[in-house]
């Protein structure tokens, strides 16, 4: 009631108390506090372009120690050993995690051995494999059955060039989204990377398109695949496909992409889009990031900055996740002369999808099997956060020999996912 009693003699009451302002003197700070304040927050929307805020509780974040994860890699290896099935996954890479309702996990397999695994060491030279394939995993954590389409084929069929060239799909990221904006039905969503045959340097084909799959639940059937994005670049290391990783938060999927120049020894540029909860198979409602706001058009999607030199950064297959406040993205070491030659696994944190992206840190030189000679390359680091916890995080890689494809069947163990749990820190 002092404050009336002021108000009704025309002046502010004095204060005897030494230890503040007058009411007077804190008014005349009224119009300063408030500039500082606005000052403040323009600061920190600098940190995240595009005139969005940052996480409030976005801090640096390294790695600060791993350790094998040997419970995640020795189930892989017990389900591809199992011969009670000849139709069913031995080996693949390109691993992917994506946690269902109901407590399962899909997990998403590139190239994918199938046929039986010898005297539980090698595979049949002649054995089969398919461009893709799907893994389903229990809640308790184990491995039960191979999702392929009949004969058995890829789970996401190929195509054909009109001259006959090989055209295969590759599943990348997926999400649990509404089927559409605003349903109560769930659908799986799963990025896949169309890609043809060629010649070297793109021995591992050349990419085409992004498009997105839609497949049902509970059962997991594939319904429709749909084209998103078809980029018109003549050199195919510049054309940029989505889905490396793709990460829900509030009513937006972030979807991240990369092109191919490390097809050329140099690093990749990394872009990102985002697209409303719902609509990831709708191209109409993708929107892509041009270094200051999100637009229409992916020809002008701009690379993100990430870290301090533009020749050192990600490959094409980095993956993103988020820790508290704070977004995280690891990728193989590419490019630079300061690089690392794809032997080092590196990262880079932000306060928003968008970056900057700070770093590089380096993080961890990813253990070989076993026995595997010095030819043998850990490649393409994914992120599962539904394994890790608050302090970590789990992080998978594949394991081939580039150089011998023979060796993949000498030894079973060169062509699964291994994995490892990274302590995080706040720096």
């Amino acid at each position: 009631m002092a404050e009336e009693a002021g108000t009704a003699t025309g002046r502010a009451p004095e204060r005897t108390d030494p230890s503040g302002p007058t009411r007077a003197a804190t008014r005349r700070r009224g119009p300063l506090a408030a500039l500082l304040a606005f000052l403040v927050l323009a600061a920190l929307v600098l940190l995240v372009p595009g005139g969005e805020p940052p996480e409030e509780d976005c801090r640096p974040l390294r790695v600060s120690d791993w350790r094998p994860e040997n419970a995640l890699t020795e189930e892989f290896a017990r389900y591809g050993d199992d011969n009670s099935r000849l139709d069913d996954w031995t080996g693949g890479d390109g691993s992917r995690s994506l946690p269902l309702p109901d407590g399962r996990t899909l997990w998403l397999s590139a190239d994918t051995f199938l046929d039986e695994v010898q005297e539980g060491r090698s595979r049949d030279p002649e054995s089969v494999w398919v461009r893709n394939a799907g893994l389903v995993m229990s809640r308790d954590g184990r491995l039960e059955r191979t999702l392929l389409g009949d004969g058995p084929r890829a789970w996401f069929p190929g195509l054909a060039t009109a001259d006959g060239r090989e055209v295969w799909r590759w599943p990348l990221a997926g999400v649990v989204e509404p089927r559409t904006p605003g349903s109560a039905e769930q659908v799986v969503r799963v990025l896949l990377w169309q890609r043809e045959a060629g010649q070297e340097p793109w021995t591992f084909g050349v990419p085409r398109a992004t498009e997105v799959a839609t497949v049902s639940l509970p059962d997991l059937r594939v319904e429709s695949i749909e084209p998103i994005l078809d980029p018109a670049d003549a050199d195919p290391a510049a054309r940029v496909l989505y889905g490396t990783a793709a990460v829900p938060e509030g009513r937006w999927t972030y979807v991240f992409g990369a092109d191919e120049r490390t097809a050329h020894g140099r690093a990749s540029t990394a872009h990102v889009a985002r697209v409303p909860a719902g609509a990831l198979a709708d191209p109409a409602a993708w929107r892509y990031w041009d270094g200051e706001r999100w637009q229409t058009s992916a020809a002008r999607s701009a690379p993100m900055a990430l870290g301090r030199t533009a020749e050192r950064g990600a490959t094409n297959t980095y993956t993103v996740a988020r820790h508290g406040g704070t977004w995280l993205l690891l990728t193989t070491d590419a490019g630079g002369p300061d690089g690392r030659g794809l032997t080092t696994v590196t990262s880079y944190w932000a306060c928003g999808p968008q970056g900057p992206w700070h770093g590089p840190h380096d993080v961890l030189v990813p253990p070989l099997p076993p026995g595997s000679d010095g030819r043998a390359l850990a490649y393409n680091p994914q992120a599962h956060p539904s394994f890790g916890d608050e302090g970590g995080l789990v992080l998978g890689y594949d394991v081939n020999v580039p150089q011998e494809v023979a060796a993949v069947h000498r030894d079973v163990a060169l062509y699964r996912p291994r994995f490892v749990r990274l302590d995080l820190s706040v720096r």
